[in-house]
């Protein structure tokens, strides 16, 4: 019977452990889980999503006090267009975040970086070139290009030094996706390095509508390996979401994948960034506890706890200190819904915005539970304490479970 270390995934001259751990933002997966992933022999991502509230967070930098205090004039006002992000501090917090990682790497893996395309910041061309160039400035590994289409972001790129050099990849969850994407990005004579293909089960925003459940991922990347082959592409195909166990991974690879992709159960590992009774509560869930739902501003479905407290929440819209989702007119679905609801409610204190939450603020307070189909198996993962609590795993345990776990067992800790 195999195990995922009797495969390697091989990315140019490097070979590794086919183990991908995805980039949960905002800053759920650190630099530190994703620095245990590349020790062990594998790839690790860091997010970039909301890079100046993670360095403040991890650097004592002043970025969004900053922002706040330049724009606090515009809070009262419902017009966002004037709230721009200043180019120059964006590039020094991410090359803040993906330099310090990048440092304190160790072993023969890999650090990538996840970049949203979703997070326009009132400037979506501008911003994004700059978070993508900051970043390779900063030594990362590789970038996996994620939640959009990214139809450009090869040619935002191809000025860069190292645009040929570092490892390039996108997530598509479609042979329809894919095609667009190479098409675009063929004007600058290079592949991706690898593709992600994240099916209906993966955690967080979904590249579907709500129709979701009627998709499959090996159908599709069984769908995508045949027509790669048929167009004599060699790409290295990376599936995601719903690879619960190492068994699981191993079937991808037994059809042709190159790797896997997980995150749902690094989410309760002592490296993620959620809070600890945060994590309690995804042991805790049930499977009826997960939905999908469209409350976030970006348009696309998002699979999340249904107890989070970011849903029905009120607040109103941070933009003068966050604002990462105000498209290129200072627009978001969450302040139409939330000047919706005032005008609806003109005198109550307090109000509940059902239809969108305020995205970047309740991400940056851990207050949306995004998480995968799966979550409800977590606590069948561990062992509990004596007060009913779960014990948290070191990621190097789930790791090597994944590694090394044959017949879809488990391994639960000492």
């Amino acid at each position: 019977m195999k195990r995922v270390d009797d495969f390697r995934l091989r990315l140019g001259k490097k070979e590794l452990v086919p183990i991908v751990v995805g980039g949960m933002g905002v800053d759920i997966s650190t630099a530190e889980l994703a620095l245990e992933a590349a020790r062990l022999g594998g790839i690790g991502h860091i997010s970039d999503a909301m890079v100046p509230t993670v360095s403040d967070r991890r650097f004592n930098t002043k970025y969004v006090k900053d922002k706040l205090r330049q724009y606090k004039y515009n809070v009262a006002n419902t017009e966002k267009a004037v709230v721009k992000f200043d180019l120059g501090l964006l590039a020094e917090a991410t090359a803040l975040h993906v330099g310090r990682t990048m440092e304190a790497k160790r072993g023969d893996g890999l650090i990538f970086a996840n970049c949203m395309e979703k997070l326009t910041m009132n400037a979506p061309r501008e911003t994004l070139r700059v978070r993508l160039h900051a970043a390779l400035d900063a030594g990362i590994d590789g970038i996996t290009l994620a939640a959009g289409l990214h139809l450009g972001s090869f040619a935002l790129m191809e000025d860069h030094p190292r645009f040929r050099d570092v490892k390039l990849g996108i997530i598509v969850s479609s042979l329809r996706a894919l095609t667009l994407f190479l098409k675009k990005s063929a004007r600058t004579g290079r592949l991706p390095d690898y593709v992600v293909i994240e099916g209906p089960l993966a955690g967080g925003h979904l590249g579907f509508g709500m129709d979701w459940a009627q998709y499959d991922l090996a159908r599709i990347v069984v769908e995508i390996r045949d027509w790669m082959k048929a167009e004599h592409l060699d790409i290295p195909l990376i599936p995601a979401g719903g690879i619960f166990t190492g068994s699981d991974a191993v079937a991808y690879m037994e059809m042709g994948a190159a790797a896997v992709q997980v995150a749902t159960r690094f989410t309760v590992s002592k490296e993620c960034g959620l809070p600890e009774k945060v994590q309690q509560e995804y042991f805790k869930a049930s499977e009826s506890d997960i939905e999908v739902n469209t409350i976030s501003p970006t348009g696309y479905p998002m699979r999340m706890l249904k107890n989070s407290p970011a849903i029905g929440a009120g607040i109103r819209p941070n933009c003068e200190a966050f604002g990462y989702l105000l498209d290129s007119n200072g627009s978001c679905q969450y302040i139409e819904a939330y000047n919706r609801e005032v005008a609806l409610h003109p005198h109550a204190k307090k109000i509940h915005v059902l239809d969108k939450t305020c995205l970047c603020t309740h991400m940056r307070n851990f207050d949306c539970w995004t998480c995968g189909h799966y979550t409800y198996r977590l606590k069948d993962t561990t062992r509990r304490n004596d007060d009913g609590s779960y014990r948290l795993l070191s990621a190097e345990h789930i790791f090597r479970d994944y590694q090394f776990s044959t017949d879809n067992k488990i391994a639960l800790p000492a």
